[in-house]
């Protein structure tokens, strides 16, 4: 996809190709609606996943994004399974943050059943830090650090600190996730089956969203969870 803006409000970084789409893509349609820029920067092609290949999640990606309407996507290619937190990623994600300036990073969830993606969720993190140094040269990009950190919550049940009523969205979420077409159901017959190839996985994820919503009285919402506090104006201002 044709990066159409090099800045934008929100970043969304994702260690696998799908993960933006499962766990927060209601929220990133809800504020490209309300007129905000958003871009996807997913760290690995997925390759290490049983069904499909890195190729087939590649072009995946792109036909989700089409769907949500992001602003651009791309792929940071790092190894599924074995990237590390190390200078060279580091970096990798910092030069990224620097280029697009968000206000905002969502990044994946602290803890999870998948190990990359609580390693991924520290990355991020530790180089939204990082991109804030200006002793540290990444390309001449000017330091940058987004004001929080939102860390969606994806396989287990965490308790968020922050629910996003997305019940308006939830249909074309379920498109862009379907979008990922050699990673969820297709027959009971499929001999590669996965936790989320299952026939009621979708019907899980409804569910949980449901739940997420019903403390504010919304019908579907995404959780997150955040490392700091974030900050408030005032204490009547409810978005």
């Amino acid at each position: 996809m044709k990066v159409k803006s090099e800045h934008v409000d929100i970043l969304a970084f994702g260690v696998h190709p799908d993960d933006v789409e499962l766990a927060c893509s209601g929220t990133i349609m809800k504020h490209i609606a309300q007129g905000k820029t958003v871009g996807i920067i997913d760290f690995t092609r997925g390759e290490l996943g049983t069904r499909g290949n890195g190729l087939l999640r590649l072009e995946e990606a792109q036909s989700a994004a089409q769907i949500l309407g992001v602003e651009f996507r791309y792929n940071l290619n790092m190894r599924d399974g074995f990237f590390q937190i190390d200078e060279l990623n580091t970096k990798k994600v910092a030069a990224a943050i620097r280029r697009h300036r968000p206000t905002i990073v969502l990044a994946n969830s602290l803890e999870d059943r998948h190990p990359d993606h609580g390693r991924a969720a520290k990355l991020t993190r530790e180089a939204a830090f990082y991109s804030g140094l200006s002793k540290i040269n990444l390309d001449n990009l000017e330091p940058w650090r987004p004001k929080a950190i939102y860390h969606y919550i994806q396989d287990y049940n965490l308790t968020p600190d922050v629910v996003v009523d997305v019940s308006e969205f939830v249909d074309r979420k379920f498109e862009a996730i379907k979008a990922f077409s050699s990673q969820f159901f297709i027959s009971q017959d499929d001999d590669d089956q996965t936790p989320i190839s299952s026939k009621q996985f979708m019907d899980f994820l409804k569910a949980k969203m449901a739940t997420y919503g019903r403390p504010i009285q919304a019908d579907f919402a995404e959780g997150f969870n955040v490392t700091r506090a974030i900050g408030a104006n005032d204490l009547l201002t409810f978005d």
